[in-house]
């Protein structure tokens, strides 16, 4: 498949500037440092996070010699993510990373000087974050997840590889924009497929076990997730939630279909992420962020046959080869 290639040449570009790099991952006579706005947990870092350190490694980056790292957890805790951005500020980082959505929003109004690289996030232009794409401006750049606008086409993929779902509940994030126009947005293509959608919120972990109470409660044989960092970071818990409910389950990114997704469609997160490294390394040697388009992923078709076993599901032969990767 296309994106096995994309891969490939990732792969390859990472190690040749490694090579290249590995005695130049520095200014002489400075450490670079960069402050770490992080959306999640420090005891469970999120994938994310771990991606973009291992980018930095590839590039020939050692942390705590050849790079300084400043972290800031918000602990599952949106609210924080304003005073821990400034914290950051405060240090004079020459560069500022993070993902998510609301993390580039509390990063973008606690400084207009310092670089802002977003590992991965969402509707940047939609949202105001940047003014277009390919020409950001300011003092931010990054990596783009299309994830809205490939909701529809999820929802239809999910109900080819469940065609008995009826009611599907989708699971937002109470606190992310991103999601204040989900399921309303999908309207259109849940009518077409004969299929009922029902919001469900959610905040903090400690929120999930009443959003599966609403979600019984509310009839649905089927449950989409939308992406955000927090549920990223906690999908082992929602997912073990979801299976224990027996819900079937579509959600973004092959990241979920490892944990147990039964489906997912998107982009892999981490991939993007472990690229933001370079994106960092750039501007460390002298490019403006505003120089630097967003970059966007495309989207690939997992499958876990486990999952499908466990649920009963079987996938039809010509969804299966539809699949872009299967998960034994």
């Amino acid at each position: 498949m296309w994106y096995r290639a994309v891969g490939c040449i990732v792969t390859l570009t990472l190690s040749l500037l490694a090579a290249s790099l590995a005695t130049t991952a520095q200014p002489r006579g400075k450490i670079p440092r960069i402050g770490v706005l992080e959306p999640s947990y420090q005891q469970h870092p999120a994938p994310c996070l771990l991606a973009f350190q291992q980018g930095l490694r590839d590039l020939g980056y050692v942390e705590g010699q050849t790079i300084r790292l400043d972290y800031r957890y918000a602990e599952g805790q949106p609210h924080r993510l304003p005073t821990l951005a400034a914290e950051l500020v405060q240090l004079a980082p020459d560069v500022l990373w993070l993902h998510s959505n609301l993390a580039a929003w509390a990063a973008k109004r606690a400084t207009t000087t310092i670089p802002i690289v977003i590992g991965v996030a969402v509707e940047l232009v939609e949202q105001g974050l940047v003014p277009s794409l390919a020409q950001p401006g300011g003092n931010l750049t990054g990596l783009e997840l299309p994830s809205l606008e490939v909701a529809g086409k999820r929802l239809e993929l999910f109900k080819e590889a469940v065609p008995t779902i009826s009611r599907v509940a989708v699971l937002v994030e109470v606190a992310e924009l991103a999601h204040v126009s989900v399921p309303s947005n999908l309207e259109r293509e849940a009518q077409a497929l004969g299929v009922q959608l029902q919001r469900v919120e959610a905040g903090a972990p400690a929120t999930f076990e009443a959003a599966f109470a609403a979600i019984i409660d509310g009839g649905a044989d089927a449950l989409l997730i939308m992406e955000s960092a927090l549920f990223a970071a906690q999908r082992q818990q929602l997912l073990a939630l979801a299976l224990r409910h027996r819900l079937p389950t579509m959600a973004y990114g092959r990241h979920w279909a490892e944990a147990g997704s039964l489906v997912s469609y998107g982009a892999d997160p981490r991939e993007l992420c472990q690229r933001s490294a370079v994106l960092v390394h750039k501007i460390l040697h002298g490019v403006k962020p505003a120089d630097l388009p967003i970059e966007r992923a495309g989207f690939q078709l997992v499958l876990n046959l486990k999952t499908a076993e466990t649920l009963g599901v079987t996938f039809s032969p010509m969804f299966l080869f539809r699949a872009d990767a299967v998960i034994k």
